[in-house]
């Protein structure tokens, strides 16, 4: 199987989990409690990286991680796009994004799938709970401590790739002659995530120092949710949401 097919195929099988978790969820009634976990969860990321976005150098990468891989909205469109495209994408887009487009989706299948999880959880918990307390609650009962690390090394190889690939101009200006094509294409959702993760790491310049700190920030709270007392973990939650 050539690389591009073996590209093809991990898209392809990340975005029918996808799809079938959305499923899942509103035939379950999750949908609401779904969101419920996303919202929290994007506002810890915006509590955790409010020094990063006061910073007009790494203010746009952080706001693409925080958007584009942890981000309230519905990516349907986006996935369907990257979907449909699976096949051809090397022939669409320049080969040295494909990469980028698996991690893409590997991560968006791992994040729906926890968070589905996550949901059922706080569903059954009830609203008789305040929100940092059933959090807790729901990521403790949801354990998968190995799907939490893999998400992170996910985003890390993410930032790397980014990284490498905002040093060749050649690609930079490949990727900004696509803007009109992908338009035409219907694929304007999956250009527009690509051209704004590599204008964001262009304006970062070395990236090494940022994405370490991410690195250090998320371990130690993977490490207070898994480890610390209920009430110390729900404490530091409450701390970090009050920062915003």
């Amino acid at each position: 199987m050539s690389e591009s097919n073996h590209a093809a195929q991990h898209i392809r099988a990340h975005l029918a989990r996808v799809t079938e978790l959305r499923g899942q969820a509103q035939c379950n009634g999750l949908v609401a409690a779904v969101q419920a976990v996303k919202h929290l969860q994007a506002r810890r990321f915006r509590a955790t990286y409010v020094d990063f976005m006061d910073d007009p150098r790494r203010a746009p990468a952080t706001r693409f991680f925080l958007e584009e891989l942890y981000g309230e909205h519905d990516f349907e469109e986006r996935d369907a796009q990257f979907a449909r495209i699976a096949g051809a994408l090397e022939r669409i887009f320049p080969p040295a994004l494909s990469t980028l487009a698996v991690d893409l989706a590997e991560m968006h299948a791992l994040t729906e799938a926890l968070d589905h999880q996550m949901a059922g959880h706080w569903l059954a918990l009830g609203d008789g709970i305040a929100a940092p307390e059933r959090y807790v609650r729901s990521w403790r009962l949801t354990g998968q401590r190995t799907e939490r690390e893999r998400q992170l090394a996910v985003v890390q190889h993410m930032g790397q790739e980014l990284q490498k690939h905002t040093r060749s101009k050649s690609l930079l200006l490949a990727l900004r002659m696509m803007r009109r094509p992908a338009q035409a294409a219907g694929l304007s959702a999956l250009q527009q995530f690509l051209e704004s993760g590599f204008t964001a790491f262009e304006t970062l310049g070395d990236a090494q120092a940022f994405l370490t700190t991410i690195a250090d920030r998320e371990r130690r709270w993977l490490d207070t949710l898994f480890d610390a007392t209920r009430p110390a973990c729900v404490q530091a939650l409450e701390r970090e949401l009050a920062r915003i």
